[in-house]
Order: structure tokens, then C-alpha cells, then sequence
């Protein structure tokens, strides 16, 4: 039996998409933002530290977007950032993690301004994991003056985030669309591969399965597109979170775009993936070493789970993702305005 193909390829969107430059012309004169004109693309500028962020950006123009994305770590050089974006001249500027950009940086910027946080942390049951405490410390270093809105990966951080500024919207992070893989493809092994840094709580789990099974563990060094094309050689994608706190890691949406076969610790949230349907869910250790021996028994017998994660991975495309985004962000600001300015 040969692994099923869903062609899942999603074509650019088409002049018929941009139906809703009528209703937003008539809003053009409340926005207090430049816009294109009507049919034109936004110009929209990603800022972050490309290695891990590049991936959940959108690379490719369409009738929507026109991308560029914009290296910054914290602690570079902040004018030298400011300049590359009066060069872009963008329409939309969208920040990967907020609180890594200097005091004032953006509140010159005349484009709508988003700041996306993508760190998990503390949660209102039970006592906070220490690098939860750490990561909300880094978050109150924050401006958030200089971002018209905001937004959180996790909906289980907002009440966390709000001390310091407010969240508009909880959504995952994108995938780029130059990670999807037009079909699912049948591999010949059962290898499997997990990428991330080594952590104690990572150790425990990964242990039994490194001795029983082939399994491929990088620390650094892979990212973005790169890190799709070497997840295309393996069957089976692993993620098990940093710390022993709940969350839902991009790599899980990630390798579902590539056409992995996804091993997940349990996360939280699912963000519309069905445990068991989408990916396969393990409680413990012991799951995954299971579940790592019945896919080498039987490996056709989860090609459905496979297949249907690949599916569901649609609702992280990025040129999607953004381009909704966009619409409701403008017609935000029109409602209920700008930051202060």
C-alpha cells in the first residue's frame, strides 16, 4: 500500500481577493497610516532574529504582501534598524518579540506598528516555571507605546502580558509557505528527527528513544527553509517542549507543513489540531518510546494521521495567515485608533 498524496498546494490570491479595498477606501481618511493604493500590495516589513523568525514570516510577494523581513537581535544596532526601514518604506511593520526593540525606536515609524510575542509565559494556575519568570522579566523591558497592536502566540499568556502591555489578538505563529510540501511523500525508513537544544527535562524524555530507535537529534545550527528540506528526509518529527511547562511550539505546525509524521508532548494549545487525529500526543516518555515502536511495526498504519496533519497545517500558511491579519488590523485602527502618538 503507498502512502496517500494530497496535492495541498494553494494557488496566490487573485485580484478577486482584494474585494475588500471598497469598504476600506471609505476608511482610508481615519486610518492616520499610509496605505497603497487601492489594488496595490502592502509593503511589509518582518523584524526579528531572522534564524528563528524568518520561517514564521511571509518570503514571497503576492497581489497582498510585498515582504521584506529585517535582521535584529537584541542589543544591535537599533538606528541602523530604523534606517533599513525608512529605506523599505513599509505600510506595516511586524516585530518578533517586542520587547527586544530600544525605548522610542518605532514611535517615529509612520507605519502601523505590530509587536508579536512569541516567548511562553507565566500562566494563571499553579506557580510559574523560573524560566517562565525570567522570560516575563525580559518582557518587562518593553515600549509599548510604540506598537499600534499586539499580538500573542499563546491566549495562556495574555493575562501575564497585560502588566505590561496590552494584547489585541492570541494567535500561533505562521509558517512560511516555502515549507509546505506539495504532497506527502512515502519514506522507505522509520527514522525519526528532533531539533532543539538540549535540556535537562529534554534529556529524560529523549533518552529510551535515542537507545531503542533511530533518532536524529540536532541542537543548532538548522533553521527555517533549510530545516523543512532536512525534515523531508525523516518519517517522523518529535517535539517536546523546553521546560516541563505547557505550550505549542512552531515546529509543531512546522513539520506538519513539511509532511511529517508529528510526535508531540502533550500541548497546550492545540490550536486546532485533534490530538490522535492530527499529530500523535504523548504524556510521558514511555509514549513516545510506544508510539516510536508501533510506527516501526506498522508504518502505513498511520499514514491517515500524516496525511490529515499536513491538511490541517493549511491554517498556519503564512500568505494566509498575514493577509487576514491585515484586515482586521486596518479596520482596528480605524475603529478605535493608533497608539499615542
Amino acid at each position: 500500500m503507498s502512502a496517500p498524496s494530497f496535492d495541498t498546494e494553494v494557488p496566490l490570491p487573485t485580484d478577486g481577493d482584494l474585494a475588500w479595498w471598497g469598504p476600506l477606501s471609505v476608511l482610508r481618511p481615519d486610518l492616520d497610516a499610509k496605505l497603497p493604493q487601492p489594488g496595490a500590495p502592502f509593503r511589509v516589513a518582518f523584524v526579528g532574529q531572522q534564524t528563528y523568525f524568518e520561517v514564521c514570516s511571509q518570503l514571497s510577494s503576492n497581489v497582498v504582501v510585498e515582504p521584506s523581513f529585517v535582521e535584529f537581535r537584541a542589543g544591535a544596532d537599533a538606528d541602523a534598524m530604523r534606517r533599513r526601514l525608512e529605506q523599505i518604506d513599509p505600510h506595516v511593520v511586524v516585530v518578533f518579540r517586542p520587547e527586544i526593540i530600544p525605548a522610542g525606536v518605532l514611535r517615529s515609524v509612520q507605519a502601523l506598528t505590530v509587536g508579536y510575542l512569541t516567548e511562553p509565559l507565566p500562566r494563571s494556575d499553579g506557580d510559574p516555571h523560573p524560566d517562565l519568570e525570567r522570560r516575563l522579566q525580559d518582557l518587562a523591558m518593553v515600549d509599548p507605546d510604540q506598537f499600534d497592536r499586539v499580538i500573542a502566540f499563546d491566549p495562556n499568556i495574555t493575562a501575564a502580558a497585560s502588566r505590561y502591555l496590552p494584547v489585541w489578538r492570541a494567535q500561533p505563529l505562521p509558517v512560511a509557505d516555502e515549507v509546505f510540501s506539495p504532497s506527502i511523500v512515502s519514506h522507505d525508513s522509520t527514522r525519526a528527527l528532533f531539533v532543539g537544544r538540549t535540556t535537562d527535562h529534554r534529556a529524560g524524555w529523549l533518552a529510551a528513544a535515542k537507545h531503542h530507535y533511530d533518532l536524529m537529534h540536532i541542537e543548532h545550527g538548522v533553521f527555517g527553509v533549510d530545516l523543512a528540506t532536512l525534515a523531508r528526509q525523516y518519517l517522523i518529527a518529535i517535539n517536546v517542549h523546553n521546560e516541563p511547562y505547557p505550550s505549542f511550539e512552531n515546529r509543531v505546525a512546522l513539520h506538519l507543513a513539511v509532511g511529517n509524521l508529528v510526535i508531540s508532548e502533550t500541548l497546550s494549545p492545540t490550536n486546532g489540531l485533534d490530538p490522535g487525529l492530527d499529530y500523535l500526543s504523548a504524556a510521558d516518555a514511555d509514549d513516545l518510546v510506544s508510539f516510536l515502536g508501533l510506527i516501526q511495526d506498522d508504518p502505513q498504519h498511520f499514514e491517515w494521521v500524516r496525511a490529515r496533519g499536513h491538511l490541517k497545517a493549511e491554517a498556519f500558511r503564512a500568505s494566509r495567515v498575514y493577509s487576514r491579519l491585515l484586515l482586521d488590523l486596518l479596520f482596528d485602527v480605524a475603529e478605535f485608533g493608533r497608539r499615542p502618538r
